[in-house]
């Protein structure tokens, strides 16, 4: 296998306390952060330091489960609307990406379309959608549902909702702008355009009143592996969060896509796959072990036993089982790809229920010293299972900025990551073009 010429690229994941679910309760992390917008300012400023891609925030649009005693132990309770919180840090930031998530299950495209042009234009270029067709039942409550869209029915619904969002961003010409003062004329009304569009969910007339975004559009990420989601990431995504923690599943996801979008006649570069990955990084592997060790000890089994239930279906009690035996036969559930991947992790390694809900709670880490770490990122992106990571951070504040003086220096050494921006906006950043206005001819602008 040639040895790849391009770099890494890297997300980092905003997450209150930290990544880790009993991060709030560890002494390195800053308990009450959900709501402190000066600790995400810190946070943001680490990561552009680090030369990051983007930042992202993940988003439900209710309670993170509605079991009370589970939750009222997490720092989960609270955090900030995304969309608010990336407005914000984009006044503080100057080339980091923003990647906020919206569900399109409980959205209209007008609203997100306005709202994501919006946050580009205040970034001058560094806006990007996370689709998420949501997965939790108390979604469904908030939003005059008794029950939550069937799954086939979300990516349809999903698939839609995108079309009309990205022809909503194409309303104007990018320079139908004109603002003559001495004709008095503001914009030219030959270079707006009507997307009058009549679907099967939604009818939208249109146009939009925000001017096409920077980038042309915001970029595309998308999470879905289920054969639905894997299907609309090979149509429409830009970047895709994988969840694979095994080197030949993520190889076979990266093949997948890359075919996939490839058979539709996108070009398969086009697409960034980045799997998560949480970094427990010491002096020595020993100290790194130990740290990712009190974490661990941190979770309490009715929050450990809650993150199972809620993977593999809400309805699921293990509270009656033995923490320490064989995880019991499970009835079907809705929760698709993910619920596949935490049975066969179970089935594969003879796990028990207490070792499989530390699993879970541990995210996908990857334990050792900087070197390991790099060594580890070098190994998955020249094997191709991936074109960079989506980084966990397991607490803050703190071990972002272990990473970026430690781990980051390594990858640049390796010619595997940048030493400064390649340009202004994401999609420049990204190696990805910017896309032409469906209704006119591109205007010779920069991205």
């Amino acid at each position: 296998m040639t040895r790849r010429t391009d770099q890494l690229k890297l997300g980092a994941f905003l997450a209150n306390s930290g990544h880790h679910v009993a991060a709030w309760r560890h002494p390195l992390a800053q308990a009450d952060a959900s709501l402190d917008f000066d600790h995400f300012k810190a946070i943001a400023r680490s990561a552009e330091r680090g030369r990051f891609d983007a930042l992202f925030v993940a988003d439900v649009v209710a309670l993170w489960g509605h079991h009370l005693d589970a939750l009222s132990r997490t720092a989960r309770g609270e955090h900030f609307e995304p969309l608010t919180l990336m407005a914000a840090l984009a006044a503080v930031t100057d080339n980091i990406g923003l990647i906020a998530t919206a569900t399109t299950s409980y959205n209209e495209p007008y609203h997100i379309a306005r709202k994501f042009a919006s946050l580009d234009h205040l970034s001058k270029g560094r806006a990007a959608w996370n689709l998420v067709t949501s997965v939790v039942s108390d979604e469904a409550w908030n939003f005059g549902r008794e029950t939550h869209i069937e799954h086939t029915d979300r990516y349809q619904r999903a698939e839609e909702f995108h079309d009309v969002v990205k022809g909503l961003w194409d309303s104007w010409d990018d320079d139908a702008f004109v603002r003559d003062k001495a004709s008095g004329q503001y914009f030219d009304p030959n270079k707006l355009h009507t997307l009058n569009h009549r679907g099967e969910h939604f009818s939208v007339r249109g146009p939009l009143n925000v001017a096409r975004p920077p980038q042309g559009h915001p970029v595309l990420v998308q999470a879905g592996a289920s054969e639905s989601g894997k299907a609309l990431a090979a149509r429409v995504a830009e970047v895709i969060f994988a969840a694979h923690h095994q080197l030949p599943a993520a190889q076979a996801f990266y093949q997948d896509i890359k075919a996939r979008a490839a058979a539709l006649g996108r070009d398969p570069d086009h697409i960034k796959i980045l799997p998560g990955v949480t970094p427990f990084i010491g002096q020595t592997r020993e100290q790194a072990q130990a740290l990712f060790e009190e974490f661990q000890a941190l979770i309490d089994p009715v929050l450990g036993l809650r993150l199972l239930a809620d993977t593999l279906g809400e309805d699921i009690d293990l509270s009656g089982f033995d923490l320490d035996g064989p995880l019991p036969d499970t009835p079907p559930g809705q929760r698709g790809s993910r619920r596949e991947q935490v049975l066969d992790l179970a089935r594969n390694e003879n796990l028990t229920i207490r070792q499989l809900y530390l699993r879970l709670a541990g995210g996908n880490p990857v334990i050792g010293t900087a070197e390991d770490i790099a060594d580890s990122f070098e190994t998955w992106f020249q094997a191709r299972a991936c074109d960079g990571f989506n980084v966990f951070f397991p607490y803050f504040p703190g071990s972002i900025d272990v990473f970026v003086d430690k781990v980051i220096p390594l990858l640049q050494a390796r010619g595997l990551f940048r030493h400064e921006y390649e340009g202004r906006t994401l999609r420049e950043n990204l190696g990805l073009p910017r896309p032409t206005n469906r209704f006119s001819r591109p205007a010779q602008v920069p991205a």
